[in-house]
């Protein structure tokens, strides 16, 4: 007898083939009206300003975090856990809302791929979320961009502001992996082109913009962080900021609409809330305030997600983003999956589908480290084994009873193949922490605290690092922002996403290493300092066959090769 293999469809396929409803009926869910929202076509809107601020003496629900080990080609399905779990808590009747950010456009047409989640469990329309969306990464470029010509153009007008042109730290921005605009001159071509001087590009996504937006609760709020943020020094080394070049308010009214969180749906028609998209290996990498504050004034629960490992997104989302929002977790999801674990411990990509315990064993190191440092911001958490249709049942078995043998709650979630019915026993043992395991959480440092020990307390409490070393430049630059008065900022740490160390060849948990801080950048706007390690870059470069070679469009319009 044959047995017919019963073909494994993708996402886009999974995607394309589900029914979505309109976004007002999606809306009207969670109590707002159709008046509440901007329509951007029939399954996407934008809250209103309106109906935010008639949510304000509502009461917050409770906030759920997923985070993940440190990630692997294997994949983690980080977004997908998330997805899966909003699902999971609705199908239980608990009214629940999804806040995630939004997908850049270069990783998506780079290596990565989209971050709709996976399989069936999905936001929808994702063929629009991990493209144009509503255009708000696009607001983004253009304020950024609008802004660096403005300085430009002061500079050329007669300098007001006696900027040194050799001292300009405002950046160009665009939403693509692009190695080649890294480092660019700009104003060549005579008097009449401008005043020369080396410039370049950051991916929009880790523009300074997208952070102020991301942690702004309001337009005034906006307005004032956009006004705080330095563009240049002057002459005599005392800083420049937007307010001195007077153009904060134009800032504000290219940004006004795309402050506004965007409603989509899941496949399983869960409401969410997909708003900013900042990395988390080189900015802070959590999606908005705003939208995470009204999903919690909308409903009982709120699953949202930071960028990468525990040791970037979820750092900065409990050091900076917690402290922004005014509120912490009341769980955290911590996501492995034994592809990812067996990487960690040894095996390459091209044998992941062979059983290997050994490597499984060593690779539990990686998870073991994430687990302590949620332990030390006091936050309960579940981890969530990600499954994956090659794990064998016996290491599936010797990952549950490891996490077992840790005294830790552990789901093995299907959520991918079978959406939120593969959440449900992970959505219950979240429940279950969130009403029995009352822990007052504490971030990891002070405010009070120095820069230094600020960066020092990341490195070795959340990476393991041995000590920290640091260049010249960053040692005057230490000495310059407490002078300044920034020392009360948070730290925000540019690291890379693939080990715990500043070098991404480290897998596992490396030991007696020192994190290199080579320079530190002031986000003033945003509130927080950027501290750049190792040899992390803020445009990224994409890989030698890009995802962008296997996408089309089809004769409906419809998209081809997304993933």
């Amino acid at each position: 007898m044959t047995t017919i293999k019963k073909k494994v469809l993708s996402d886009i396929e999974i995607a394309q083939q589900s029914t979505l409803l309109p976004i007002v009926d999606i809306a009207k869910k969670i109590g707002l009206t159709e008046d509440d929202v901007e329509l951007y076509g029939k399954y996407k809107g934008k809250i209103s300003f309106e109906s935010i601020h008639k949510l304000k003496d509502h009461s917050e629900g409770k906030l759920i975090l997923v985070t993940s080990i440190n990630p692997t080609p294997a994949g983690e399905g980080k977004s997908t856990v998330t997805v899966g779990l909003g699902d999971a808590l609705n199908r239980l009747n608990k009214e629940t809302i999804i806040a995630m950010r939004e997908p850049s456009l270069g990783p998506t047409m780079g290596i990565k791929g989209g971050a709709t989640g996976g399989g069936y469990s999905q936001v929808l329309p994702m063929e629009d979320i991990n493209l144009h969306f509503t255009g708000d990464i696009h607001a983004i470029s253009t304020a950024n961009n609008a802004l660096a010509a403005l300085v430009d153009n002061h500079i050329h007008q007669g300098n007001e502001l006696n900027i040194d042109q050799r001292r300009v730290v405002w950046k160009r921005s665009i939403d693509m992996n692009d190695r080649s605009l890294r480092q660019i001159i700009v104003g060549l071509g005579g008097p009449v082109q401008g005043v020369p001087r080396e410039d370049g590009f950051d991916i929009s996504v880790a523009s300074e913009i997208m952070a102020v937006l991301c942690l702004s609760q309001s337009i005034g709020e906006l307005r004032k962080r956009l006004g705080q943020m330095v563009v240049a020094y002057n002459r005599i080394k005392q800083p420049v900021t937007v307010e001195d070049l007077g153009v904060e308010g134009a800032l504000t009214l290219l940004l006004k609409d795309a402050l506004k969180p965007n409603l989509v749906q899941t496949i399983e028609h869960s409401p969410a809330l997909i708003h900013g998209g900042p990395f988390a290996n080189i900015a802070h990498g959590c999606n908005s305030v705003m939208a995470t504050k009204t999903a919690l004034k909308l409903a009982d629960y709120v699953v949202t997600e930071s960028g990468f490992g525990a040791d970037l997104g979820a750092e900065k989302f409990l050091n900076i983003k917690a402290r922004a929002a005014g509120k912490s977790p009341d769980a955290v999801v911590l996501v492995a999956t034994i592809r990812a674990l067996k990487m960690h411990g040894g095996q390459s990509k091209e044998d992941l589908q062979i059983e290997n315990l050994p490597a499984l064993e060593k690779g539990l190191s990686n998870l073991k480290k994430h687990m302590e440092t949620l332990e030390q911001f006091n936050v309960p958490f579940v981890i969530a084994i990600n499954k994956f249709r090659a794990d064998s049942d016996h290491e599936i078995h010797a990952l549950i009873k490891w996490c077992e043998n840790q005294n830790k709650k552990v789901s093995l979630t299907d959520v991918w193949a079978k959406g939120g019915e593969g959440g449900v026993d992970l959505a219950q043992k979240v429940l279950e922490e969130i009403e029995g395991n009352k822990k007052e959480f504490s971030p990891l440092y002070e405010l009070s605290d120095s820069l230094q020990v600020k960066i020092e307390t990341i490195a070795k409490k959340v990476y393991g690092a041995s000590g920290v070393e640091y260049t010249v430049k960053a040692r005057k630059q230490l000495e310059e922002f407490e002078t300044r008065g920034w020392g009360v900022l948070p730290i925000c740490m540019a690291k890379t996403q693939y080990s715990l160390s500043d070098d991404p060849a480290k897998l596992g948990r490396p030991e007696n290493f020192t994190i290199t801080i080579r320079e530190l950048k002031p986000k003033i706007g945003a509130g927080f300092i950027v501290a750049l390690t190792g040899e992390v870059m803020t445009m990224p470069g994409l890989p030698k066959k890009p995802a962008a070679f296997g996408m089309d469009v089809d004769e409906d319009g419809r998209a081809i090769g997304l993933f």
